[in-house]
């Protein structure tokens, strides 16, 4: 069981990825945007699920704040724009997974699982 922090600004997608994660056997806090996940890091997390696009603070910005207190804090952008952020010049983290919208609840299942046994 992990301890994972989620940021989606979708409240369905959000609510659908937190239940699968918890049935999956995570612990897992959820945020609507990237303001108030920030404010969470005081508590111990093993990964964070980000969205990227987001408004306030984006899911890149977020991640890397996290980094900043929490060097070995796994991540994971969860984005329907894929190709825009991999050719925009905001590349996701070193190390960070990428999964693309739309994907199938099992494959963010063993995505999640795969990252937090790398």
């Amino acid at each position: 069981m992990a301890n994972i922090l989620l940021a989606e600004d979708d409240d369905a997608m959000r609510q659908f990825l937190s239940a699968a994660l918890t049935r999956a056997g995570h612990k897992v806090m959820s945020h609507s945007d990237g303001v108030s996940a920030l404010s969470a890091l005081d508590a111990k997390f093993d990964l964070l699920i980000t969205d990227i696009v987001m408004p306030r603070l984006d899911g890149i910005e977020l991640a890397r704040r996290a980094r900043v207190g929490h060097p070995d804090l796994r991540i994971m952008f969860i984005t329907g724009f894929a190709a825009v952020v991999l050719d925009g010049g905001n590349a996701p983290l070193p190390g960070a997974a990428l999964l693309s919208k739309p994907f199938h609840l099992r494959e963010l299942v063993d995505r999640v699982d795969a990252l937090l046994a790398a």
